[in-house]
């Protein structure tokens, strides 16, 4: 039995749901979606992003509407055309079995008079940016006198870009009698007094703790100095060959200008940002989608109709200058119940702001170091293996083989692996060549990342065989029987891992996976060279591995795929291909 059923929706609406592919409510639909139903009341729900609050409201609301009136019953206002059309477009998959419901999509940068027809032929649901529904309602091209339901959808974030006088005005020309659903990630002020002064005794429900951040979220922050920001960006993104990522600077010109200098450097990066036009924006985020953009630096405002569930980072070029917004930025990732990594670069003297967002999301950051070019190149040679080895051999080969072969005479396998390697991984040793620590600490010198007493180890499974850091950390505990601090610093890349222990875990470790099998392959534990974390330079041939060195890159090292799921994000690396 489908679990929506026990939610009192009708028939209608389950058929959409069925035909959606969902089966379990989220805590924030179990929650709301009974009491809004079943009452006539007015609803505070707190939840963070990407936990189906649209559904949340958008059920309940569909199924209220009288689609048998063509008059504007429902009203939802959210912060960005991104998020409005977002909405808009979710209401109409829910209700494409009410052939007589009709939602209609308000905001800037299209035109207004298309928009007030779509208004006018019978829409029963408005979504809508506040700037341009305030406009249209001046303008008399719009009636909401007759609503019976609104919607401030991410309230805290709508007020956080200053629209509480034109929320006001909206709201000034709306019934007394009505229903008013706010859902917000953030209970600042400012959305305690739009609720004290346009609701009456709300229900508030609460998914997880008040400003709390997702607990499948891991918090990461990196120190470097003001000048090596950029470079900081570079090499995590050098470190995660498979980044499907949102970077989020504080101004449109930073962004611009951050996502000019990646493609130059050849990332496949884009800009999101409201100097776009709504064109310019549709085809960013359709490429994005798409994972042919792996780095879409965003402001604040315009990520906020970015809803994509395998974003594996999120990357805070810059702290925001609200720091409750740090939790809307952190929830782009893990979704859907997947992990996900969130980063800061930050300099020494905004330590203090990690302290105050520990405080807001409950969670403690884990202090890293940014990777050396040892560290770097390492991880992008593994990745460049993995990537030979899984490659699915084109047949038209076959015709060309002779010839090849002819020029390739006399080179062993060892030199001809070495050399086809370095076809393209000399370039990434040559950039890396010269480059220096970056690290620094907070009075401003090298940072100590003491090593004393640890132990980094390599792993042959990662994302591609089903792992994320989560799921490979619960896995090694449970093989090693060990409790949640003893393994640390779990970094999954695509076919391989890393992590750490205490050196007194480390007999038990290698002594484990000696002859380890799962599913018929053998998994390969090895002691690292370094212990420092972010990576690690292997020591040859040393380690776990009892079965004697796989010389080049054979099949017991890196394994077959297997396991189910792909944590990490897609796109051909370092592509020059521009939008």
């Amino acid at each position: 039995m489908n679990k929506f059923e026990q939610l009192g929706l009708n028939e209608q609406l389950l058929k959409a749901i069925n035909d959606m592919g969902f089966e379990t409510p989220s805590e924030v639909q179990e929650k709301a979606i009974p009491v809004l139903l079943a009452n006539e009341t007015d609803m505070v729900a707190l939840a963070q992003t990407g936990t189906g609050k649209t559904a949340a409201f958008g059920f309940p609301m569909i199924q209220k509407i009288d689609v048998n009136s063509r008059t504007t019953q429902g009203l939802i206002l959210s912060p960005t055309r991104e998020l409005c059309l977002q909405i808009a477009n979710e209401l109409k998959l829910y209700s494409k079995h009410i052939p007589s419901l009709n939602v209609a999509a308000i905001y800037g940068g299209a035109s207004i008079s298309e928009q007030a027809r779509q208004v006018k032929r019978g829409a029963q649901i408005v979504v809508a940016t506040p700037g341009r529904m305030k406009d249209m309602i001046s303008r008399r091209m719009v009636d909401i006198s007759k609503i019976e339901y609104c919607v401030l959808d991410e309230a805290d974030e709508m007020l956080n870009m200053g629209f509480y006088e034109d929320i006001s005005e909206i709201l000034s020309h709306t019934p007394k009698e009505k229903n008013t659903w706010l859902f917000s990630a953030t209970m600042p002020k400012e959305v305690a007094r739009i609720a004290k002064k346009f609701m009456k005794e709300p229900q508030e429900i609460t998914v997880g703790t008040k400003n709390s951040a997702a607990e499948n979220v891991q918090h990461e922050y990196y120190v470097v100095g003001g000048r090596d920001r950029y470079l900081a960006l570079k090499r995590l993104a050098d470190t995660n060959p498979d980044i499907f990522s949102v970077v989020f600077c504080r101004t449109k010109r930073d962004t611009q200008k951050v996502a000019e200098r990646l493609i130059e450097d050849g990332y496949n990066a884009g800009a999101l940002h409201g100097d776009l036009s709504q064109n310019q924006r549709d085809i960013v985020m359709k490429a994005f989608r798409a994972k042919q953009i792996q780095m879409l630096v965003a402001t604040d405002v315009a990520a906020r109709g970015i809803d994509v569930d395998d974003i594996t980072h999120v990357i805070n070029y810059q702290l925001p200058d609200e720091i409750e917004t740090y939790t809307h930025r952190s929830g782009r990732t893990g979704r859907a119940g997947k992990s996900g990594i969130s980063m800061v670069i930050i300099t020494k003297s905004e330590l203090r702001k990690i302290h105050s967002i520990e405080r807001i999301i409950q969670q403690k950051f884990e202090t890293k170091k940014i990777p050396t070019a040892d560290e770097i190149c390492e991880i992008q040679l593994y990745h460049l293996a993995s990537k030979i080895k899984n490659t699915e051999v084109n047949q038209e080969v076959e015709n060309y083989l002779p010839a090849v072969n002819d020029v390739l005479e006399g080179i062993d396998r060892e030199e001809l692996i070495k050399k086809m390697v370095s076809v393209e991984f000399g370039r990434f040793v040559e950039y890396y060549k010269k480059a220096g620590d970056i690290n620094v600490s907070a009075n401003g010198s090298p940072q100590d990342f003491s090593s004393e007493g640890k132990v980094r180890y390599f792993i042959n499974v990662g994302s591609r065989d089903g792992y994320d850091w989560m799921v490979l950390k619960d896995f090694l505990r449970e093989q090693l029987q060990l409790g949640k601090d003893d393994i640390f610093k779990v970094d999954v890349k695509e076919s391989f891992s890393f992590f750490n222990t205490n050196a007194e875990h480390s007999e038990a470790v290698l002594q484990m996976f000696s002859e380890f099998k799962m599913d018929g392959r053998f998994i390969n534990v090895e002691i690292s060279k370094n212990t420092r974390g972010g990576g690690g330079s292997r020591r040859k041939g040393g380690g776990g591995n009892k079965r004697g060195k796989n010389k080049g890159f054979g099949e017991k090292r890196f394994g077959k795929k297997g396991g189910k799921g792909n944590f990490s994000g897609g796109g051909k690396r370092r592509s020059r291909k521009k939008f």
